[in-house]
């Protein structure tokens, strides 16, 4: 059959009803083409594969998971390597879904944002730390970078959560699942701005944004009264407008 790897940070999805409300959620909207992220010993791979007028396909590192997939499922389309490193797997808009390696989740968030003028839709287990991070609003301890970036972009569902028992093994930490659907991104000076001013807000989080942002101002800009607030204070447009006043 296949084994548990540690090391890539494997906790396989067991419960069926958990599975299946993962798949209602998908089908609230429509799906042409469908990539599964880290699709395992197939949980969900095998309610995939049922849905009719779907394009699938599905990314996995691990080879002896590969192996088990195409052996179970003849002739579905695995690409074997990490979602970190391939390009987009489909022309024109396509959904993302998967139970996604925790060790790595962040930087999956991030690949999303690298796809987002052609992702639908994305929905995936997280973390419950990591999902709530994404789903936070300005004034929450865990509002950060992550929820500014993402929420800039996306509109972020906080769907419903999962037990540790719902996996095997079970993981340490619980889990929720959550999705993205693109919405219009504020009106901000350009993308590049906007993400080193948030990440360089957040980085000294504890310090008001007049001394964490200083680099990025005049003088004459840090006097407005926003600058006496903390990051976490700001909302998404607030970041926006703000990057009107950067240096250049």
């Amino acid at each position: 059959m296949y084994t548990l790897k540690k090391s890539l940070g494997q906790h396989f999805l067991r419960d069926e009803n958990i599975s299946r409300k993962i798949i209602a959620a998908l089908r609230e909207r429509a799906v042409t083409q469908l990539l599964e992220v880290g699709p395992g010993a197939g949980a969900l791979t095998k309610h995939l594969l049922e849905l009719e007028g779907i394009q699938f396909k599905a990314v996995e590192l691990d080879e002896e998971k590969v192996r088990y997939l195409q052996a179970t499922w003849p002739g579905i389309t695995v690409i074997h390597a990490s979602i970190l490193d391939i390009e987009k797997p489909f022309e024109g808009k396509f959904t993302v879904i998967g139970n996604f390696p925790y060790n790595i989740s962040s930087q999956i968030l991030f690949k999303m944002l690298d796809w987002k003028d052609d992702l639908e839709t994305m929905i995936g287990m997280f973390q419950k730390e990591v999902a709530q991070r994404v789903a936070a609003k300005e004034g929450n301890k865990t509002y950060g970078v992550l929820s500014v970036l993402i929420q800039a972009f996306f509109a972020v569902e906080y769907l419903f959560e999962v037990h540790e028992q719902c996996f095997n093994p079970p993981p340490k930490v619980k889990s929720a699942v959550i999705r993205l659907t693109p919405r219009p991104a504020p009106a901000f000076c350009n993308e590049k701005s906007f993400t080193l001013l948030v990440k360089t807000a957040f980085n000294q989080r504890r310090k008001t944004l007049r001394n964490a942002v200083k680099p990025l101002f005049d003088e004459a800009a840090l006097l407005d009264p926003i600058f006496n607030k903390r990051a976490e204070q700001l909302s998404i447009n607030d970041f926006a407008q703000l990057t009107f006043k950067m240096r250049s």
